[in-house]
């Protein structure tokens, strides 16, 4: 699993671009006007910030110890970072992916959640 990887599979989902706000080497996931997935590096391994659900954010982490950890430069309890070292399967990482993008469209204006689902 890798950045272009992640990029690509958020992309197709509606009402989301990339931009690079941080870094030219920092590449972030928006829909509309909000972060889902910041795509950057840790400790020398690449790795991506997902907005999780902070009442089981524990599990997870729980589950993939020294892989999964609060959010780097995020409110950890809102954000999990994965090291995309290969610990964690495509399956479930897409699984992050989803969820991180849920989480951002449900607390977006309804006008904007409205013109989402049209597109």
């Amino acid at each position: 699993m890798n950045h272009e990887q992640i990029m690509a599979y958020g992309l197709r989902k509606p009402g989301t671009s990339v931009r690079y706000p941080f870094d030219p080497a920092m590449p972030v996931l928006y829909v509309g006007d909000k972060i889902f997935a910041l795509l950057g590096s840790y400790q020398g391994y690449p790795s991506v910030n997902l907005k999780c659900d902070p009442d089981s954010a524990w599990l997870t982490r729980e589950q993939y110890p020294n892989v999964v950890f609060g959010g780097y430069h995020m409110n950890k309890r809102h954000w999990n970072t994965v090291l995309l070292n290969g610990s964690v399967p495509w399956e479930e990482l897409r699984d992050f992916v989803d969820e991180s993008y849920q989480l951002v469209i449900a607390n977006l204006p309804k006008r904007v959640r409205e013109q989402l689902a049209v597109q």
